[in-house]
């Protein structure tokens, strides 16, 4: 694979996603934001927790190139979790969390994994498809306190954050390799250009694919700017600007 990435914190804030390129495989971690004023019951921020997620899959996938990647995902769960359960209290449900989107190449295959909101899409010669967890799409209500009592629980949506089991329930396959010829991986900061500006998948192959990553988020952010109306996703407002980060392939 040959790669190229583009990340950018939304406007006044420090960028919570973190990416991790390497010969094989690509990761890309969005920390979810936290509200002013909730008590998370944990000393580290979303920040801490996609480097530390994000070393210990690196680690994993480097170790053993054929490993599950909801296997690898699980395993580094659980570690980060063992860093920092002498201090913090992993049983809250607001505990410092992040989505995971990876994508592994191995002999024949491209391997892929998406856990919450981001999204794998690759192009073939059937078109494009999007793979995207959207059950934070699906939940009844978006309040802190229900999205609290559903997180990594049946019926609810599931996030990296202090639970293994959580790695489980992320949309895993494969692609044959040699029919791909585009892909990319990226954080919902980007995919707002299809669910929310109204682009097609194509529409940001092509701009990525003539003017590079930078030009996608550019797009999005003059998007934001001129058009913040439509900055809604089943029937809920979210944020006029997010951090972005996109790593595409070919």
């Amino acid at each position: 694979m040959d790669l190229a990435f583009a990340t950018e914190a939304a406007p006044g804030r420090v960028n919570e996603d973190h990416l991790v390129l390497a010969p094989g495989f690509a990761i890309v971690l969005d920390g979810v934001t936290q509200l002013p004023g909730l008590d998370t019951g944990c000393l580290h921020s979303p920040g801490w927790l996609v480097r530390a997620l994000g070393a210990e899959l690196t680690a994993a996938l480097s170790a053993d190139g054929a490993v599950a990647l909801d296997a690898a995902l699980a395993g580094a769960i659980e570690t980060v979790a063992r860093r920092h359960a002498d201090t913090c209290d992993l049983a809250n449900p607001d505990s410092p969390a992040t989505t995971v989107a990876i994508v592994r190449e191995r002999p024949g295959f491209l391997d892929y994994l998406v856990l919450c909101d981001s999204t794998f899409a690759y192009a073939d010669a059937h078109g494009v498809t999007a793979i995207t967890d959207d059950r934070t799409e699906r939940l009844a209500a978006y309040d802190r306190v229900s999205v609290a009592r559903v997180r990594n629980r049946p019926g609810g949506y599931w996030v990296a954050s202090t639970r293994p089991e959580a790695a489980a329930e992320a949309l895993t396959g494969s692609v044959p390799a040699d029919s791909v010829y585009r892909l990319m991986i990226c954080t919902d900061g980007v995919s707002r250009l299809v669910d929310c500006f109204g682009l097609g998948w194509p529409d940001v192959f092509g701009l990525a694919e003539r003017a590079g990553p930078r030009a996608v988020i550019r797009a999005v952010r003059d998007h934001e700017t001129a058009h913040p109306e439509r900055l809604r996703r089943a029937g809920r407002r979210v944020k006029q600007h997010d951090d972005a980060t996109l790593v595409v392939g070919r």
